[in-house]
This record gives C-alpha cells, structure tokens and sequence, in this order.
C-alpha cells in the first residue's frame, strides 16, 4: 500500500479530513488537480460550531489572525434584516468569523503537513478501481494503492463520475457570478467593512449585488440579473464593469478581476455517501445555494465526523458498523441544510413577487420574536448539533484548563466530574480520562466524548463499558499490540 488513506481534493474539507487522519497516525496523501491554491474568499465564512471544531484541533489562532474585518454580528436566513443571535446559544464564538477560502486551506494543510500527511499538486485523479483490499486511484503520472479513498474533490467531483454514480436532486434556476476583484475608485455605496448581508446587499438597475470588503482593495463580488437572464462562458470584464457600474455607481471603478466564475441554485445530494472503499465528503457528496454561509461548514463537519471513524477502521479496533456511522449522521445534516436553503432561496429571490414580499415581512416579524430568532440562529450556526458539548472551563490537578484543550489529541475522552468514574481496563489506548471540576456549563457527573467532540455517554445512560465498546471497539487485551491504535 503506497498509503493507508487517498484523498482527492485539497481544498477546506480535503485539508481537514487529512489533518484528522494524520492526527490519529494514518498515512494519508492528498491528490489535487490545482497546481497551487487560488486566492478566493468563496467559502470565507466560519460557523459558530465549525470555529469550535478548529478550536478543539488547536486551529481557530492560525485562522483568527487570517481573518478580514468584521462587523460583530450574529448571521442571516434569507439575507432577511434581522441578525441571528447566535450568543443565545453556550458559545465562545458569538459571530461568524470572516476567512478567506485560500487562507484557510493555507492553515488546515499547514497543520496537515506538519502531522506527516502528503500533498500531491497537479495530480487529477483519471482513474478509481475497487476490490476487496483496497482501492487503486490512477493520476496524471502514477497509480497509488491504498486502503480507501475519500473523494473530497467538489461539485463536479471526477471520483463520482468514475463510478457512475447518479447526484439527484434539482438542477439551478438561475446564474450568478462570483468574482474576486480589486477596485480603483470606490463610491460612496461600497460598504467600508463586511457585516450582516442584508446590508452588503443591493439593488439596482436590473441588477442584485452583494459586495463584501476583504481587506485593504480587494472586495467579493456576488452578483446577477434581476430577470434571471444568464450569461455563457467566461465572465468577461465588460460584465463586471457593468454591474458594479449599474449597482454602485459611476465613481466605482475596477482595477483588476483576480478570479471569476458562475454558479447556481442547484441542490444535490448523494444517496450514500460510501460505496465500499470509496467515501465521498463536502461538495462532492452535496450542493446547495449558497445562502447562509453554510457549505465550507458541512464540508469541514464531514471531515471531522468522519475522520476518527477511518483512522479507527484503519488501525483495526473499530466496531464492524462504525463507518456506516458516518452516512447515518452526516446525511441528515446535508440534507436538513439543503431543505432550509432552498426555502430562504424563495425568499431571497432577486426578482420577488407580491406574494414573496408579503412573505419576507411576516417572516421578519418572526425573527424578531426570541423563540424563532434562537431556533434559526442554532440551526444556521450549527449550534443546536445533536450532543454539542459547549467548551467549558475546567480545573484539573494540573490547574485550569478547556474541554477544547483536552481533546486536541484527537482521541475520546471521559471526563470525570465526580471522581466516581474510573476507566475501566482496555481501552486507554483510544480514550484519555481526566479528572476535573466544572463551571456551570456542564451538570452531568461523567461524559464519554467522541474524538468529534460529541457526547456518546452519561451515567444515566446505561453501562460505560457498553458505550465504550460502541463507539471505540472492544477492550484491548495489549495495551500496544493493534487494538490500541497501531496500523495492521
């Protein structure tokens, strides 16, 4: 086996499923078609709970000191004008953090490097066959045998081609462009600092807009016809001069395109997200409107849900069923995403009609009640994830400390509140066990954490031993032999 693990694909979720598996001391190579990462702000926006996630990893630092300015708000649903109070639900991080995409692959496969994964540039991935040891992943210039393949590789995913697998769901109504652009002049309707969209957001002349400040010239610009009508190609100049011309005015003037393309509404999701050796993460399992800033989010979810469930299977004491796990969790996430997307996709419509508008303004008024405001402010911030266990501040007998810091290691963790609950024999190779007192986020005697950060026990929860065996496989008899957590 030339690795243990092949991902295609080195953007955000990629990078983040390799760092996972590198982590848990799997050999992981990454194959990319790009050559070199492309300076984009697209899938710049970081959730409430995908921030936690890098935080329990060691990452939010690197990513906090990448990110653009930003306005301390909380996030949207349907670019309606009432921000989400995400700081209704037990965080440290009340407001979405601005990054760029490039600037966050920068961070994730830094980290992923650092930890003894290989990245593999100019790489397309041409052909995939499976048996039952392994799988072979063809490229530009070489076969690589490995264990499995995760195909992390986007919307137009070449591994999903490959196997023939149907992506069903509805095709986009329309077409908007997103650039990455640098202004020469600006007037004074460009917004000075990034905030909530429904004031970056613009009308104008036929056109719908959104620009977003990124830092020092450089703006994202969203935009399209409010009649829908579609362009063809590459986005030419002339098209962007226009609608930054029709938005915001003579006296804003385009210095330079640094990138440029068309997307759509479309929503897809795959079936089943594993297929044998071969498992599909990020755009290449699901796509949706980009409302909401949720798809660098579900991406990076996925990795990290995933990730500890490979490396498990990988080094040979996970439960039979534990991979399945992956498609019984991750795909209701994707699917509720793309159900709440394409209802804010009518209500954001560039073009509404009567009955949009009186739509929008009975569902602004719903905002602005608390009860309704929390429920979408949890679901858009990830924050209501089933059996989140908010970071709490901890005192050990090593002095005080985080339940973020704890699990960096990437390993399960009990966390003994009591003092009652010992670890029983066997399994100190997958799970650390600390003993600490609480602040009052965390009421429970003892949690069993997944190395995902998601409760999976409690004492009233039925036996340790039996939680321990679900989710982290059978005891082990030698504490260094395979079942520790050594490769077979």
């Amino acid at each position: 086996m030339d690795a243990d693990v092949v991902i295609a694909g080195a953007g955000p979720t990629g990078l983040a499923l390799a760092h996972e598996l590198a982590l848990a001391g799997v050999r992981t190579v990454i194959v990319e078609l790009l050559t070199e990462r492309v300076e984009q702000t697209k899938g710049g926006t970081i959730q409430p709970r995908t921030a936690e996630l890098f935080e329990q990893r060691g990452l939010l630092d690197a990513l906090q000191a990448r990110a653009h300015d930003r306005a301390p708000v909380g996030g949207h649903f349907a670019t309606l004008p009432v921000p989400l109070d995400y700081s209704s639900w037990p965080t440290r991080h009340p407001s979405p953090l601005s990054v760029r995409q490039d600037l966050v692959e920068e961070v994730l496969e830094h980290a992923a490097l650092g930890r003894g994964a290989d990245l593999r540039r100019g790489r397309p991935v041409t052909g995939v066959r499976q048996d039952g040891d392994g799988v072979t992943v063809t490229t530009a210039d070489r076969s690589l045998r490995a264990r499995y393949l995760v195909a992390c590789d986007g919307a137009h995913s070449t591994v999903r081609k490959l196997l023939g697998l149907p992506f069903p769901g509805r095709p986009g109504t329309f077409q908007a462009v997103l650039a990455e652009i640098r202004l020469a002049a600006v007037s004074a309707l460009v917004p000075e600092r990034a905030g909530h969209i429904s004031e970056l957001t613009r009308h104008a002349n036929g056109y719908w807009s959104m620009l977003v400040p990124v830092g020092g010239d450089r703006y994202r610009l969203t935009f399209g016809r409010e009649d829908q009508s579609q362009g063809t190609g590459p986005v030419q100049e002339s098209e962007v001069v226009d609608a930054l011309t029709a938005v915001y005015g003579e006296d804003t003037r385009l210095a330079d395109i640094l990138t440029a393309s068309r997307w759509s509404d479309a929503t897809r999701q795959l079936e089943q997200y594993r297929h044998g050796r071969i498992l599909f993460a990020g755009d290449a399992a699901h796509i949706h409107p980009p409302l909401g800033g949720q798809g660098l989010n579900l991406g990076v979810q996925d990795a990290v849900n995933l990730g500890w469930k490979l490396a498990a299977t990988v080094h040979g004491w996970a439960p039979d069923d534990l991979l399945d796990t992956y498609q019984d969790e991750r795909h209701p996430a994707a699917a509720r995403v793309l159900h709440h997307t394409s209802a804010q996709r009518v209500l954001a419509a560039p073009k509404p009609s009567e009955d949009v508008l009186a739509l929008r303004d009975i569902f602004v008024d719903l905002l602005r009640l608390p009860d309704t405001n929390h429920y979408l402010a949890g679901m858009m911030s990830g924050l209501d994830s089933p059996d989140r266990v908010p970071d709490a501040d901890l005192l050990t007998a090593d002095g005080a400390t985080r339940l973020s810091t704890l699990l960096r290691t990437g390993r399960g963790l009990l966390l003994d509140l009591t003092g009652d609950h010992p670890l029983p024999p066997g399994w100190s190779g997958r799970v650390d066990r600390v003993q600490a007192k609480p602040d009052h986020h965390l009421t429970e005697a003892a949690l069993l954490i997944r190395p995902d950060g998601t409760r999976c026990w409690t004492p009233d929860g039925g036996p340790l031993d039996a939680a321990l065996t679900r989710w982290f496989g059978a005891p082990a008899h030698d504490q260094h032999g395979p079942a520790a957590g050594n490769a077979v």
